[in-house]
């Protein structure tokens, strides 16, 4: 075990910084854009604060293409675009624009689910005290949706953790790429053995942690 570590732990160490950098920040572009479009979703829909039924039913449609693509496959879609962006396709950094691709449309409808979940008598009522859109959207839907958004949150955080073992894969870096590289290629079982298990205590840490941050922000719990 000691001589695994002196030779590995290094590595390792290195690779789930690798992974974090990718997960976290991904996450949080992806929310930011996802929750904008879940916004959206959510006030265009028929019967929603401004309702545009057209475009409703194309954005509509624009987000579930973009939910049915294969995330392997969008990888290698995106090559060009995302050359465009970071200047090249390989990387950690790079990773972050079909991650950010890929989990938007994901957290578009989540969002949207959460949004729906609110009371339409409290909407109705914050708009007869003469709340404009933009109030109902930041102090009424949002506001009411905290809960269920940091729970969808936690449960994107950790998709895109899975998602970074594919990038990993096509040369990004982190833990999935020492998997492949040693566990795959060079038939080295015990480093991949620890990637599944680093990768699982990661999952568990954040599940607890966003479990937690839920709680508190429910107000039914106080």
């Amino acid at each position: 075990m000691a001589e695994f570590i002196s030779q590995y732990g290094a590595l390792l160490w290195e690779a789930t910084l690798q992974t974090l950098y990718m997960t976290f920040f991904a996450t949080l572009l992806a929310y930011v854009l996802g929750l904008a479009f879940g916004v959206l979703l959510t006030v265009t829909k028929p019967g929603g604060i401004a309702p545009a039924p057209r475009f409703h039913a194309v954005f509509g449609w624009v987000i579930n293409m973009l939910r049915s693509m294969p995330f392997i496959i969008l990888v290698f879609f995106l090559i060009p675009f995302t050359r465009a962006i970071v200047g090249t396709s390989i990387g950690e950094t790079a990773a972050l624009v079909p991650l950010v691709v890929a989990a938007s449309p994901f957290v578009a409808r989540m969002a949207e689910q959460s949004l729906e979940e609110i009371d339409q008598g409290v909407i109705e009522a914050a708009a007869c005290m003469g709340a404009t859109k933009w109030q109902i959207i930041t102090r009424v839907l949002i506001t009411e949706s905290v809960p269920s958004l940091v729970r969808g949150f936690s449960i994107v955080l950790i998709t895109i953790l899975g998602y970074t073992a594919i990038t990993g894969a096509t040369g990004a870096g982190g833990l999935g790429n020492i998997a492949y590289r040693f566990g795959y290629q060079r038939y080295q079982t015990g480093v991949m053995y620890a990637t599944i298990v680093i990768l699982m205590l990661l999952v568990c840490i954040i599940q607890g942690i966003f479990n937690f941050i839920s709680r508190r922000a429910d107000k039914r719990n106080r």
